[in-house]
Protein backbone atom coordinates (compact mmCIF):
# COMPACT_ATOMS: atom_id res chain seq x y z
CA UNK A 1 0.00 0.00 0.00
CA UNK A 2 3.14 2.98 0.87
CA UNK A 3 6.47 2.12 -0.28
CA UNK A 4 9.57 4.28 0.53
CA UNK A 5 12.45 3.61 -2.26
CA UNK A 6 15.81 5.14 -1.27
CA UNK A 7 14.22 8.26 0.13
CA UNK A 8 15.65 11.03 1.65
CA UNK A 9 14.29 14.38 2.59
CA UNK A 10 16.42 18.00 3.08
CA UNK A 11 15.27 20.97 3.80
CA UNK A 12 17.59 24.21 2.84
CA UNK A 13 17.61 25.94 6.03
CA UNK A 14 19.17 22.65 7.79
CA UNK A 15 21.77 21.20 5.84
CA UNK A 16 21.40 17.81 6.93
CA UNK A 17 18.80 15.47 5.34
CA UNK A 18 16.13 15.21 8.20
CA UNK A 19 15.09 11.25 6.04
CA UNK A 20 17.90 9.73 4.76
CA UNK A 21 17.71 6.89 2.56
CA UNK A 22 14.88 5.69 3.68
CA UNK A 23 14.00 1.81 2.43
CA UNK A 24 10.46 0.54 3.61
CA UNK A 25 6.98 -0.91 2.96
CA UNK A 26 3.67 -1.00 5.08
CA UNK A 27 1.29 -3.81 3.65
CA UNK A 28 -2.68 -2.79 3.42
CA UNK A 29 -4.35 -3.04 6.52
CA UNK A 30 -1.50 -2.83 8.67
CA UNK A 31 -1.01 -0.46 11.63
CA UNK A 32 2.20 1.36 11.85
CA UNK A 33 3.72 3.22 14.43
CA UNK A 34 6.47 5.36 14.14
CA UNK A 35 8.67 6.21 17.24
CA UNK A 36 11.53 8.17 18.18
CA UNK A 37 13.21 11.41 19.53
CA UNK A 38 11.03 14.63 18.72
CA UNK A 39 13.00 15.98 15.77
CA UNK A 40 14.18 12.88 13.69
CA UNK A 41 11.87 13.28 10.89
CA UNK A 42 8.63 11.39 12.00
CA UNK A 43 6.16 14.37 10.90
CA UNK A 44 8.03 14.61 7.64
CA UNK A 45 7.48 11.02 7.13
CA UNK A 46 4.01 11.34 6.93
CA UNK A 47 3.82 14.22 5.12
CA UNK A 48 5.68 12.64 2.16
CA UNK A 49 2.48 10.09 2.64
CA UNK A 50 -0.16 12.68 2.17
CA UNK A 51 1.89 14.52 -0.58
CA UNK A 52 2.37 17.39 1.81
CA UNK A 53 6.08 17.01 1.76
CA UNK A 54 7.16 18.57 -0.44
CA UNK A 55 4.44 19.90 -2.32
CA UNK A 56 3.24 22.48 0.19
CA UNK A 57 6.29 22.05 2.88
CA UNK A 58 9.23 22.79 0.04
CA UNK A 59 12.53 21.11 0.44
CA UNK A 60 13.85 18.68 -1.39
CA UNK A 61 12.56 14.58 -1.99
CA UNK A 62 14.66 12.31 -3.94
CA UNK A 63 13.95 8.59 -3.63
CA UNK A 64 10.77 7.48 -4.49
CA UNK A 65 6.93 7.27 -2.47
CA UNK A 66 3.84 5.81 -3.89
CA UNK A 67 0.73 5.28 -2.13
CA UNK A 68 -2.00 2.63 -3.50
CA UNK A 69 0.44 2.98 -6.99
CA UNK A 70 0.81 6.68 -6.64
CA UNK A 71 3.86 8.60 -7.38
CA UNK A 72 3.36 11.56 -4.49
CA UNK A 73 6.12 13.26 -6.60
CA UNK A 74 3.75 13.50 -9.66
CA UNK A 75 0.41 13.54 -7.57
CA UNK A 76 -0.34 16.97 -5.18
CA UNK A 77 -2.05 16.73 -1.90
CA UNK A 78 -5.78 17.20 -3.54
CA UNK A 79 -4.97 14.38 -6.05
CA UNK A 80 -4.61 11.92 -3.37
CA UNK A 81 -7.48 13.11 -1.16
CA UNK A 82 -9.42 10.36 -1.86
CA UNK A 83 -6.80 7.76 -0.63
CA UNK A 84 -5.04 9.25 1.99
CA UNK A 85 -6.61 11.11 5.24
CA UNK A 86 -4.21 13.15 7.32
CA UNK A 87 -4.64 14.72 10.74
CA UNK A 88 -1.71 16.93 11.42
CA UNK A 89 -0.36 17.47 15.46
CA UNK A 90 -2.14 21.04 15.16
CA UNK A 91 -5.99 20.08 14.69
CA UNK A 92 -6.88 24.36 14.50
CA UNK A 93 -5.21 24.62 11.32
CA UNK A 94 -7.46 21.57 9.96
CA UNK A 95 -10.47 23.02 10.26
CA UNK A 96 -12.44 24.48 7.50
CA UNK A 97 -15.82 24.76 8.93
CA UNK A 98 -17.33 26.93 11.94
CA UNK A 99 -19.31 23.84 13.51
CA UNK A 100 -18.83 20.28 13.84
CA UNK A 101 -21.31 18.23 11.71
CA UNK A 102 -20.57 20.58 8.82
CA UNK A 103 -16.68 19.67 9.42
CA UNK A 104 -17.69 16.20 9.54
CA UNK A 105 -19.33 16.66 6.28
CA UNK A 106 -16.88 18.66 4.30
CA UNK A 107 -14.30 16.28 3.09
CA UNK A 108 -17.54 14.12 1.49
CA UNK A 109 -19.03 17.43 0.27
CA UNK A 110 -15.18 17.84 -1.99
CA UNK A 111 -15.51 14.45 -2.97
CA UNK A 112 -19.25 14.91 -4.55
CA UNK A 113 -20.16 11.62 -2.41
CA UNK A 114 -24.60 11.92 -2.32
CA UNK A 115 -26.58 13.24 0.42
CA UNK A 116 -27.81 9.88 2.12
CA UNK A 117 -24.40 8.51 2.19
CA UNK A 118 -22.80 11.66 3.96
CA UNK A 119 -25.78 11.84 6.73
CA UNK A 120 -25.62 8.21 7.57
CA UNK A 121 -21.25 8.71 7.61
CA UNK A 122 -21.82 11.60 9.84
CA UNK A 123 -24.02 10.16 12.06
CA UNK A 124 -21.71 6.81 12.41
CA UNK A 125 -18.63 9.07 13.63
CA UNK A 126 -20.52 11.28 15.85
CA UNK A 127 -21.52 8.33 17.47
CA UNK A 128 -18.29 6.28 17.05
CA UNK A 129 -16.03 9.19 18.91
CA UNK A 130 -18.43 10.12 21.28
CA UNK A 131 -19.19 13.97 19.61
CA UNK A 132 -23.10 13.37 19.06
CA UNK A 133 -23.83 16.05 22.09
CA UNK A 134 -21.25 18.88 20.20
CA UNK A 135 -23.03 18.03 16.47
CA UNK A 136 -24.14 21.99 16.51
CA UNK A 137 -21.20 23.34 18.80
CA UNK A 138 -19.25 25.64 16.93
CA UNK A 139 -15.93 24.51 16.83
CA UNK A 140 -13.98 27.54 18.20
CA UNK A 141 -15.63 26.95 21.73
CA UNK A 142 -14.67 23.32 21.84
CA UNK A 143 -11.64 22.36 24.54
CA UNK A 144 -8.02 20.92 22.73
CA UNK A 145 -9.22 17.56 23.00
CA UNK A 146 -13.44 18.05 21.37
CA UNK A 147 -11.13 19.86 18.46
CA UNK A 148 -8.71 16.84 18.26
CA UNK A 149 -11.86 14.47 18.25
CA UNK A 150 -13.54 16.44 15.18
CA UNK A 151 -10.54 16.56 13.29
CA UNK A 152 -10.04 12.83 12.93
CA UNK A 153 -13.46 12.14 12.20
CA UNK A 154 -13.60 14.78 9.50
CA UNK A 155 -11.04 12.28 8.09
CA UNK A 156 -12.65 9.24 8.76
CA UNK A 157 -16.00 10.15 7.12
CA UNK A 158 -14.62 9.49 3.58
CA UNK A 159 -13.99 6.44 4.25
CA UNK A 160 -10.14 6.59 3.11
CA UNK A 161 -7.88 4.06 2.28
CA UNK A 162 -4.56 4.80 4.24
CA UNK A 163 -5.21 7.03 7.62
CA UNK A 164 -1.72 9.04 7.91
CA UNK A 165 -1.68 10.94 12.05
CA UNK A 166 0.49 12.90 13.63
CA UNK A 167 0.00 12.84 17.26
CA UNK A 168 -3.56 11.89 17.26
CA UNK A 169 -4.24 11.12 21.14
CA UNK A 170 -1.83 14.32 22.47
CA UNK A 171 -5.02 15.92 23.35
CA UNK A 172 -6.93 13.44 24.29
CA UNK A 173 -7.65 12.02 28.18
CA UNK A 174 -6.77 8.57 28.99
CA UNK A 175 -10.98 7.54 28.33
CA UNK A 176 -11.49 9.37 24.66
CA UNK A 177 -8.00 7.98 23.38
CA UNK A 178 -8.98 4.86 24.00
CA UNK A 179 -11.96 5.19 21.66
CA UNK A 180 -9.96 6.60 19.07
CA UNK A 181 -7.68 4.14 19.40
CA UNK A 182 -10.64 1.08 19.10
CA UNK A 183 -11.96 3.09 16.50
CA UNK A 184 -8.73 2.72 14.66
CA UNK A 185 -8.30 -0.67 15.58
CA UNK A 186 -11.86 -1.62 13.89
CA UNK A 187 -11.02 0.32 10.53
CA UNK A 188 -7.87 -1.65 10.06
CA UNK A 189 -9.10 -5.09 11.73
CA UNK A 190 -12.72 -5.20 9.78
CA UNK A 191 -12.23 -2.49 6.59
CA UNK A 192 -8.65 -3.02 5.85
CA UNK A 193 -7.48 0.38 6.07
CA UNK A 194 -3.88 1.45 6.51
CA UNK A 195 -3.02 3.39 9.56
CA UNK A 196 0.71 5.44 9.84
CA UNK A 197 0.65 6.86 13.20
CA UNK A 198 3.26 8.65 14.90
CA UNK A 199 2.43 9.33 18.96
CA UNK A 200 5.15 10.15 21.72
CA UNK A 201 2.38 8.87 24.34
CA UNK A 202 3.29 4.66 23.68
CA UNK A 203 2.19 3.67 26.76
CA UNK A 204 -1.32 4.47 25.14
CA UNK A 205 -0.43 3.03 21.26
CA UNK A 206 2.13 0.86 21.39
CA UNK A 207 -0.09 -2.28 22.07
CA UNK A 208 -2.42 -1.66 18.68
CA UNK A 209 0.27 -1.25 16.73
CA UNK A 210 1.21 -4.22 14.33
CA UNK A 211 4.68 -3.10 13.52
CA UNK A 212 7.00 0.08 14.92
CA UNK A 213 9.15 1.92 12.90
CA UNK A 214 12.20 3.32 14.42
CA UNK A 215 13.82 6.56 13.41
CA UNK A 216 16.12 7.90 12.70
CA UNK A 217 17.27 4.08 12.21
CA UNK A 218 14.60 3.15 9.35
CA UNK A 219 14.50 0.14 11.09
CA UNK A 220 10.85 -2.26 10.95
CA UNK A 221 9.43 -5.09 12.71
CA UNK A 222 7.38 -6.25 15.60
CA UNK A 223 6.73 -3.57 18.57
CA UNK A 224 8.43 -6.21 21.26
CA UNK A 225 11.61 -6.41 19.00
CA UNK A 226 11.97 -2.84 18.03
CA UNK A 227 11.05 -1.66 21.96
CA UNK A 228 13.61 -3.99 22.86
CA UNK A 229 16.19 -1.45 20.86
CA UNK A 230 14.13 2.24 21.19
CA UNK A 231 15.68 4.75 22.81
CA UNK A 232 12.36 5.76 23.82
CA UNK A 233 9.77 3.41 25.29
CA UNK A 234 7.03 3.49 27.51
CA UNK A 235 6.75 3.07 31.39
CA UNK A 236 5.83 -0.60 30.93
CA UNK A 237 8.69 -1.45 28.24
CA UNK A 238 11.08 0.31 30.99
CA UNK A 239 10.08 -1.56 33.70
CA UNK A 240 10.20 -4.50 31.98
CA UNK A 241 14.10 -4.32 31.14
CA UNK A 242 14.72 -2.90 34.76
CA UNK A 243 13.12 -6.47 35.81
CA UNK A 244 14.97 -8.37 33.48
CA UNK A 245 11.49 -10.03 31.19
CA UNK A 246 11.89 -11.82 28.09
CA UNK A 247 9.59 -11.29 25.66
CA UNK A 248 9.12 -7.59 26.69
CA UNK A 249 5.37 -6.66 27.84
CA UNK A 250 3.51 -4.39 26.17
CA UNK A 251 0.61 -3.95 27.98
CA UNK A 252 -0.21 -3.63 31.49
CA UNK A 253 -1.78 -7.33 32.06
CA UNK A 254 1.11 -9.00 29.98
CA UNK A 255 3.17 -7.17 32.81
CA UNK A 256 0.94 -8.12 35.60
CA UNK A 257 1.65 -12.07 34.77
CA UNK A 258 4.99 -11.11 35.07
CA UNK A 259 5.28 -9.32 37.94
CA UNK A 260 4.69 -11.60 40.99
CA UNK A 261 8.33 -12.21 41.62
CA UNK A 262 9.29 -8.14 41.30
CA UNK A 263 6.67 -7.65 43.53
CA UNK A 264 8.29 -9.96 46.21
CA UNK A 265 11.47 -8.58 45.32
CA UNK A 266 10.17 -4.97 46.36
CA UNK A 267 8.79 -6.77 49.61
CA UNK A 268 7.45 -4.30 52.67
CA UNK A 269 9.66 -1.95 51.25
CA UNK A 270 8.06 1.98 51.15
CA UNK A 271 8.40 3.63 48.21
CA UNK A 272 10.12 7.17 48.15
CA UNK A 273 8.07 10.10 47.04
CA UNK A 274 8.62 10.48 43.17
CA UNK A 275 8.04 14.25 43.79
CA UNK A 276 10.53 16.49 46.68
CA UNK A 277 8.41 17.52 49.10
CA UNK A 278 7.28 21.29 48.99
CA UNK A 279 9.92 23.23 50.04
CA UNK A 280 9.70 25.53 53.35
CA UNK A 281 7.67 28.31 52.15
CA UNK A 282 9.60 31.49 50.86
CA UNK A 283 9.76 33.78 48.23
CA UNK A 284 10.05 32.66 44.49
CA UNK A 285 12.74 35.43 43.96
CA UNK A 286 12.08 39.06 42.79
CA UNK A 287 10.62 40.25 39.45
CA UNK A 288 12.64 41.83 37.38
CA UNK A 289 11.07 45.83 36.88
CA UNK A 290 11.97 45.05 33.02
CA UNK A 291 9.61 42.02 32.96
CA UNK A 292 6.63 44.37 33.53
CA UNK A 293 7.30 46.64 30.96
CA UNK A 294 8.56 44.67 28.01
CA UNK A 295 8.55 46.49 24.76
CA UNK A 296 5.67 43.84 23.56
CA UNK A 297 4.69 41.96 26.72
CA UNK A 298 6.12 39.09 26.15
CA UNK A 299 4.68 36.83 28.65
CA UNK A 300 1.05 38.44 28.46
CA UNK A 301 -1.27 35.88 28.21
CA UNK A 302 -3.29 38.49 26.11
CA UNK A 303 -1.13 37.86 23.12
CA UNK A 304 -3.27 35.17 22.67
CA UNK A 305 -5.74 34.98 19.92
CA UNK A 306 -9.15 35.55 21.25
CA UNK A 307 -11.15 33.48 21.14
CA UNK A 308 -17.19 22.82 44.05
CA UNK A 309 -18.11 19.89 46.44
CA UNK A 310 -14.63 19.04 46.99
CA UNK A 311 -12.66 21.21 49.62
CA UNK A 312 -9.59 22.30 48.80
CA UNK A 313 -6.12 21.48 49.77
CA UNK A 314 -3.18 22.90 50.59
CA UNK A 315 -0.61 23.02 53.02
CA UNK A 316 -2.11 24.37 56.39
CA UNK A 317 -1.00 27.38 57.60
CA UNK A 318 0.89 27.58 54.36
CA UNK A 319 0.05 31.61 52.54
CA UNK A 320 -1.62 30.46 49.15
CA UNK A 321 0.21 31.69 45.83
CA UNK A 322 -3.46 31.04 44.20
CA UNK A 323 -6.80 31.47 46.28
CA UNK A 324 -10.10 30.12 44.17
CA UNK A 325 -13.43 30.26 46.16
CA UNK A 326 -16.29 29.35 45.06
CA UNK A 327 -15.66 30.31 41.40
CA UNK A 328 -18.30 30.09 38.54
CA UNK A 329 -17.79 30.56 34.85
CA UNK A 330 -20.54 30.22 32.55
CA UNK A 331 -20.08 30.81 28.72
CA UNK A 332 -23.54 31.73 27.45
CA UNK A 333 -25.34 28.41 28.02
CA UNK A 334 -22.91 26.45 29.56
CA UNK A 335 -21.45 26.55 32.94
CA UNK A 336 -18.04 25.83 32.24
CA UNK A 337 -16.65 26.38 36.01
CA UNK A 338 -19.12 25.38 38.88
CA UNK A 339 -18.57 25.99 42.42
CA UNK A 340 -14.58 25.65 42.15
CA UNK A 341 -12.47 25.94 45.22
CA UNK A 342 -8.19 25.83 44.89
CA UNK A 343 -5.40 26.87 46.95
CA UNK A 344 -1.89 26.40 45.88
CA UNK A 345 0.99 27.65 48.06
CA UNK A 346 4.71 28.44 46.66
CA UNK A 347 6.53 25.69 46.26
CA UNK A 348 3.65 23.35 45.27
CA UNK A 349 2.63 22.08 42.00
CA UNK A 350 -0.62 21.08 41.44
CA UNK A 351 -1.99 18.81 38.53
CA UNK A 352 -5.35 19.45 36.78
CA UNK A 353 -6.81 16.30 35.37
CA UNK A 354 -10.00 14.93 33.74
CA UNK A 355 -11.94 14.46 30.97
CA UNK A 356 -11.99 16.82 27.98
CA UNK A 357 -13.97 19.93 28.11
CA UNK A 358 -14.27 19.66 31.81
CA UNK A 359 -13.05 23.01 32.50
CA UNK A 360 -8.70 22.49 32.75
CA UNK A 361 -7.85 25.31 30.27
CA UNK A 362 -10.94 27.00 31.54
CA UNK A 363 -9.48 27.36 35.11
CA UNK A 364 -6.14 27.83 34.12
CA UNK A 365 -7.80 31.22 32.25
CA UNK A 366 -8.92 32.37 34.86
CA UNK A 367 -5.42 32.66 36.97
CA UNK A 368 -4.19 35.06 34.60
CA UNK A 369 -7.31 36.81 33.32
CA UNK A 370 -8.23 35.79 30.50
CA UNK A 371 -11.64 34.25 31.75
CA UNK A 372 -13.70 36.96 33.99
CA UNK A 373 -15.49 34.99 37.12
CA UNK A 374 -19.30 34.93 36.95
CA UNK A 375 -19.38 34.00 40.53
CA UNK A 376 -16.88 33.73 43.21
CA UNK A 377 -13.37 35.21 43.78
CA UNK A 378 -9.78 34.83 42.27
CA UNK A 379 -7.01 35.63 44.08
CA UNK A 380 -3.30 35.75 42.63
CA UNK A 381 -0.68 37.01 44.93
CA UNK A 382 -3.95 38.96 46.61
CA UNK A 383 -4.92 40.53 43.51
CA UNK A 384 -7.73 39.31 41.06
CA UNK A 385 -6.12 38.60 37.78
CA UNK A 386 -8.97 40.11 35.40
CA UNK A 387 -9.24 43.10 37.33
CA UNK A 388 -4.85 43.66 36.95
CA UNK A 389 -3.00 45.99 34.66
CA UNK A 390 -1.56 43.28 32.07
CA UNK A 391 2.04 44.75 32.72
CA UNK A 392 1.45 44.38 36.41
CA UNK A 393 0.04 40.87 36.33
CA UNK A 394 3.16 38.82 34.16
CA UNK A 395 5.28 39.81 36.91
CA UNK A 396 3.35 37.16 38.67
CA UNK A 397 1.98 34.77 36.65
CA UNK A 398 2.98 33.08 32.86
CA UNK A 399 0.88 30.64 31.27
CA UNK A 400 2.19 28.30 28.17
CA UNK A 401 -0.99 27.76 26.35
CA UNK A 402 -2.17 24.14 24.38
CA UNK A 403 -0.71 25.98 21.16
CA UNK A 404 3.08 27.35 21.42
CA UNK A 405 2.80 29.34 18.04
CA UNK A 406 0.48 31.71 19.81
CA UNK A 407 3.82 32.92 21.97
CA UNK A 408 6.00 32.73 19.25
CA UNK A 409 6.46 35.60 16.27
CA UNK A 410 10.25 36.28 15.87
CA UNK A 411 11.76 34.85 12.24
CA UNK A 412 14.38 32.62 13.95
CA UNK A 413 14.56 30.38 17.19
CA UNK A 414 18.01 32.87 18.04
CA UNK A 415 15.61 35.96 17.63
CA UNK A 416 13.01 34.40 20.06
CA UNK A 417 15.58 33.95 22.60
CA UNK A 418 16.94 37.55 22.24
CA UNK A 419 13.59 39.11 22.99
CA UNK A 420 12.60 36.60 25.92
CA UNK A 421 15.76 37.89 27.66
CA UNK A 422 15.16 41.52 27.14
CA UNK A 423 11.39 41.16 27.91
CA UNK A 424 11.74 39.22 31.04
CA UNK A 425 15.23 41.86 32.02
CA UNK A 426 17.54 38.55 32.26
CA UNK A 427 20.91 38.38 31.02
CA UNK A 428 21.51 37.46 27.31
CA UNK A 429 21.97 33.91 26.58
CA UNK A 430 19.47 33.12 29.74
CA UNK A 431 17.07 31.40 27.27
CA UNK A 432 18.87 29.77 24.79
CA UNK A 433 20.41 28.38 28.01
CA UNK A 434 16.92 27.03 28.31
CA UNK A 435 16.57 25.84 25.42
CA UNK A 436 19.45 23.86 25.05
CA UNK A 437 18.55 21.81 27.92
CA UNK A 438 14.63 21.23 27.22
CA UNK A 439 15.90 20.19 23.50
CA UNK A 440 19.35 19.95 22.72
CA UNK A 441 20.15 20.38 18.96
CA UNK A 442 17.58 23.39 17.73
CA UNK A 443 19.87 25.52 15.58
CA UNK A 444 19.61 29.51 16.20
CA UNK A 445 18.63 30.03 12.88
CA UNK A 446 15.40 27.60 12.66
CA UNK A 447 12.38 29.20 12.26
CA UNK A 448 9.83 28.48 14.64
CA UNK A 449 7.28 27.42 12.12
CA UNK A 450 9.86 24.78 10.89
CA UNK A 451 10.13 23.21 14.41
CA UNK A 452 8.35 20.36 15.01
CA UNK A 453 5.25 20.06 17.47
CA UNK A 454 7.44 19.09 20.23
CA UNK A 455 10.19 21.31 19.51
CA UNK A 456 7.71 24.66 19.45
CA UNK A 457 6.61 23.73 22.95
CA UNK A 458 10.11 23.87 23.96
CA UNK A 459 10.73 26.76 22.93
CA UNK A 460 7.69 28.65 23.77
CA UNK A 461 8.49 26.90 27.41
CA UNK A 462 11.90 28.54 27.13
CA UNK A 463 10.38 31.87 26.66
CA UNK A 464 7.63 31.97 29.69
CA UNK A 465 10.40 30.33 31.80
CA UNK A 466 12.80 32.93 31.39
CA UNK A 467 10.81 35.30 32.88
CA UNK A 468 10.89 32.89 35.93
CA UNK A 469 7.21 34.13 37.30
CA UNK A 470 6.01 33.12 41.06
CA UNK A 471 3.30 31.21 39.39
CA UNK A 472 3.78 29.01 36.25
CA UNK A 473 0.81 27.77 34.51
CA UNK A 474 1.01 25.02 31.81
CA UNK A 475 -1.55 23.83 29.27
CA UNK A 476 -0.73 20.25 28.05
CA UNK A 477 2.85 20.91 28.92
CA UNK A 478 4.47 17.46 27.34
CA UNK A 479 2.31 17.52 23.61
CA UNK A 480 5.00 16.27 21.10
CA UNK A 481 7.56 15.52 24.00
CA UNK A 482 9.83 12.38 23.70
CA UNK A 483 10.67 10.77 26.92
CA UNK A 484 13.56 12.15 27.22
CA UNK A 485 12.42 16.09 26.66
CA UNK A 486 9.73 15.17 28.69
CA UNK A 487 12.38 14.08 31.77
CA UNK A 488 13.78 17.09 30.98
CA UNK A 489 11.35 19.25 31.78
CA UNK A 490 10.43 17.62 35.12
CA UNK A 491 13.73 18.37 36.08
CA UNK A 492 13.15 21.56 35.60
CA UNK A 493 10.06 22.15 36.77
CA UNK A 494 11.12 20.38 40.16
CA UNK A 495 14.24 23.08 40.26
CA UNK A 496 11.94 25.73 40.05
CA UNK A 497 9.20 24.51 42.82
CA UNK A 498 12.71 23.77 45.14
CA UNK A 499 13.18 27.76 44.81
CA UNK A 500 9.76 28.38 45.60
CA UNK A 501 7.92 28.79 42.07
CA UNK A 502 3.69 27.32 42.42
CA UNK A 503 3.40 25.14 39.65
CA UNK A 504 -0.33 24.67 37.86
CA UNK A 505 -0.69 22.25 34.71
CA UNK A 506 -3.70 20.40 33.13
CA UNK A 507 -2.69 17.70 31.42
CA UNK A 508 -3.63 14.34 30.33
CA UNK A 509 -0.30 12.81 30.94
CA UNK A 510 -0.90 10.61 34.00
CA UNK A 511 3.03 9.78 33.64
CA UNK A 512 3.65 13.07 33.88
CA UNK A 513 1.35 13.80 37.14
CA UNK A 514 2.95 10.79 38.62
CA UNK A 515 6.47 11.97 38.63
CA UNK A 516 6.06 15.86 39.31
CA UNK A 517 2.40 17.18 40.88
CA UNK A 518 2.53 17.26 45.30
CA UNK A 519 -1.41 17.35 44.46
CA UNK A 520 -3.63 16.24 41.73
CA UNK A 521 -7.29 17.70 41.24
CA UNK A 522 -9.74 16.52 39.10
CA UNK A 523 -12.18 18.19 37.37
CA UNK A 524 -15.58 16.87 36.33
CA UNK A 525 -18.19 18.86 34.28
CA UNK A 526 -16.57 21.79 35.83
CA UNK A 527 -17.05 20.93 39.78
CA UNK A 528 -13.98 19.50 41.22
CA UNK A 529 -14.57 15.82 42.32
CA UNK A 530 -11.33 14.96 43.90
CA UNK A 531 -8.26 17.69 45.29
CA UNK A 532 -5.31 15.32 47.61
CA UNK A 533 -1.88 14.05 47.30
CA UNK A 534 -1.39 12.68 44.12
CA UNK A 535 -0.29 9.25 45.00
CA UNK A 536 -3.85 8.77 47.02
CA UNK A 537 -6.01 10.55 44.20
CA UNK A 538 -4.65 8.92 40.91
CA UNK A 539 -3.84 5.16 42.59
CA UNK A 540 -7.79 5.11 43.55
CA UNK A 541 -8.48 5.65 39.46
CA UNK A 542 -8.76 3.44 37.13
CA UNK A 543 -8.66 6.25 34.15
CA UNK A 544 -5.85 8.34 36.08
CA UNK A 545 -3.56 5.81 37.52
CA UNK A 546 0.14 5.38 36.04
CA UNK A 547 1.27 2.06 34.40
CA UNK A 548 3.66 1.54 37.22
CA UNK A 549 0.57 1.57 39.84
CA UNK A 550 -1.51 -0.56 37.64
CA UNK A 551 1.20 -3.38 37.14
CA UNK A 552 2.21 -3.09 40.84
CA UNK A 553 -0.84 -2.68 42.67
CA UNK A 554 -1.74 -3.41 45.51
CA UNK A 555 1.75 -1.66 46.25
CA UNK A 556 2.02 1.59 46.14
CA UNK A 557 4.88 2.36 43.30
CA UNK A 558 3.59 5.02 40.86
CA UNK A 559 7.45 5.28 38.91
CA UNK A 560 10.06 3.32 37.12
CA UNK A 561 12.50 5.55 38.87
CA UNK A 562 11.00 4.77 42.06
CA UNK A 563 11.31 0.81 41.74
CA UNK A 564 14.43 1.24 40.07
CA UNK A 565 15.79 3.21 43.70
CA UNK A 566 14.44 0.61 45.39
CA UNK A 567 16.19 -2.24 44.20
Amino acid sequence: MIRFENVSVTYAERGAPTLRNLDLTVPEGELVLLVGPSGVGKSTLLGAVSGLVPHFTGGTLTGRVTVAGRDTRTHKPRELADVVGTVGQDPQAHFVTDTVEDELAYGMESLGLAPAVMRRRVEETLDLLGLAELRDRPIATLSGGQQQRVAIGSVLTPHPRVLVLDEPTSALDPAAAEDVLAVLQRLVHDLGTTVLMAEHRLERVVQYADRVLLLPEGVMGPPAEVMAMSPVCPPVVALGRLAGWSPLPLTVRDARREAAGLRERLGDVSPASPVPAVPPVRDAGPVSEASGSGRRGRFSPFRRRSGGGVEASGRAGAPGLVDVRGLGVRRGRVEALRRVDLRVAPGETVALMGRNGAGKSTLLGSLVGMVEPTSGSVLVGGRAPHRTDPRELIRRVGLVPQEPRDLLYADTVAAECAAADADAGAAPGSCRALVSELLPGVTDGTHPRDLSEGQRLALALAVVLTGRPPLLLLDEPTRGLDYAAKGRLVAHLRALAAEGHAIVLATHDVELAAELAHRVVILASGEVVADGPTADVVVSSPAFSPQVAKILAPQPWLTVEQVREAL
